[in-house]
């Protein structure tokens, strides 16, 4: 008899509109281990949840059978289990529903047709149990959102997926293994797993799932945060410490244990940061603070602020506008507001450096007439501009503290901050946590886009920096 290789493969899709941006993400699993061996997640442009879900189980079971082409050959035996927390695609292909809508049927006959049916099982998973697919979906609409393909090197998905735990196989011999087993069965029962030999309860194909005695409706798949079913905790404890005893080691906790132990992040508060458009100071690059004239945007900028409207438009991710007090930035928003439909509300927050006597003057000029306080402002983040101005400091202060306003206004959304030079920077520097030297090594030209999206334990990823596509 030759040897079965048992995978897992989890699965999900979203659209943030239904039908509206949708992208896909799936995970294949060594089911005796635990050990994540393949990702993959695409962003598919406007598409329904259902379209998304069918895509990434397409996705999911080719790569499964890519990582074993031999199978059933020259290989071993290739079992997969499906697990979806879509009840309309593990019921529909598990032929307990019938496929009724026309975008279904050419799917699922592609799913169908990637391995024999008779070595793919499914099962509903509650989405509490599905986390790592949901980000991997997430990320693919994110980088789709930002005009770019999703990357798996700079995939974290399986880093915010909840830890899975393996059991052993066999316990020690004696009367330990009769105590390691019971310990490992109660490990079983409070986690809702198996005994043991695979990490997941994985049925053969001759063994499918019971069906319903009254097929429930399914529902359409969302992307917002859910909250993880509640882990018996002391249960768990209780059966490693017995498992541990009985084995002769000792106990060693660990900080997450089963599907569900890791926190629910939820989706993070994403911050779309948009420089405001040219005025007639930006392309002689002077200074422009909050100190001076306060231009207006010029026709250049007024193109630029159109450009940008219409590339928000297109990606219909925008949920929120907010803006420096400034007028460059405020016209640079209404023109988005007016594309979108939305209210733009004000931060003062977000307005950008005080540059005291330096307002208007050129880099060159500054250097000529306060060449000292220029070099002491260059080497020290504490030190202001002449004439009273703020230092980057002070400016870091007043930034984070409206990140810290707007984050938890905002959190689980997507917002447009259209703001300058200085607070984009701070921001994209405090979420790397570099230094204030950092500040100067970073380019950002007239209504560039940059992301930053804050997550629910306070860690920051930086998505985009001073990207200028929609403008060519």
């Amino acid at each position: 008899m030759s040897a079965v290789r048992r995978l897992v493969v989890e699965a999900d899709g979203g659209s943030r509109g239904n039908p509206g941006p949708a992208g896909y993400g799936a995970v294949v699993i060594d089911a005796a281990t635990g050990e994540t061996l393949a990702e993959a997640a695409e962003y598919i442009g406007v598409a329904t949840n259902n379209v998304a879900e069918y895509r990434g189980l397409i996705a999911g079971l080719t790569a499964a059978k890519a990582l074993f082409p031999d199978a059933g050959t020259t290989g071993p035996d290739l079992r997969v289990h499906v697990r979806m927390d879509s009840k309309l695609v593990v019921e529909q292909m598990s032929g307990r529903w019938k496929i009724k809508h026309p975008d279904m049927k050419p799917l699922a006959a592609r799913a169908a047709a990637i391995l024999p049916p008779s070595s793919v099982t499914y099962e509903w998973i509650p989405r509490a149990q599905n986390k790592h697919a949901d980000r991997l979906a997430n990320e693919a609409m994110d980088a789709g959102r930002d005009g770019r393909q999703w990357e798996a090197a700079a995939s974290t998905a399986e880093l915010d997926a909840p830890a899975r735990t393996p059991l052993p196989d066999r316990g020690p011999p004696g009367d330990a293994a009769a105590g390691a087993a019971k310990a490992r069965a109660a490990l079983a029962a409070a986690r809702g797993g198996t005994e043991a030999g695979t990490l997941f309860e994985v049925p053969t194909a001759e063994e499918p799932a019971s069906p319903s005695a009254e097929p429930v409706a399914p529902e359409p798949t969302t992307l917002e945060p859910t909250a993880p079913e509640p882990t018996d905790v002391s249960a768990i404890a209780g059966a490693e410490a017995a498992a541990a005893s009985a084995s002769g080691s000792a106990a060693t906790p660990a900080p997450q244990v089963g599907w569900a132990a890791a926190p629910d992040l939820g989706a993070p508060a994403t911050f779309i940061l948009l420089r405001h458009g040219e005025t007639a100071l930006t392309p002689e690059k002077r200074f422009s603070g909050s100190g001076g004239t306060d231009p207006e945007l010029s026709a250049t900028g007024r193109d630029q602020a159109a450009r940008a409207a219409a590339h928000f438009a297109a990606l219909g991710t925008v949920q929120e506008i907010v803006s420096s007090p400034l007028r460059r930035c405020r016209e640079t928003a209404a023109a988005v507001a007016d594309r979108l439909g939305l209210e733009v509300r004000i931060d003062e927050g977000l307005r950008e450096t005080d540059f005291g006597a330096w307002e208007g003057l050129t880099f060159g000029e500054v250097r000529e007439r306060y060449g000292d306080d220029l070099t002491a402002w260059l080497a020290d983040p504490d030190t202001a501009p002449t004439g009273g101005g703020e230092s980057f400091t002070e400016v870091a202060t007043r930034v984070a503290a409206a990140r810290d306003r707007l984050t938890a206004r905002y959190a689980g959304r997507t917002v447009l901050l259209v703001t300058h030079v200085t607070p984009i920077k701070t921001l994209v520097r405090l979420a790397l946590e570099a230094p204030a030297q950092a500040m100067f090594r970073m380019e950002l030209s007239a209504a560039s886009i940059s992301t930053v999206a804050y997550y629910g334990d306070g860690n920051a990823s930086v998505r985009l920096l001073n990207d200028t596509s929609h403008l060519r």
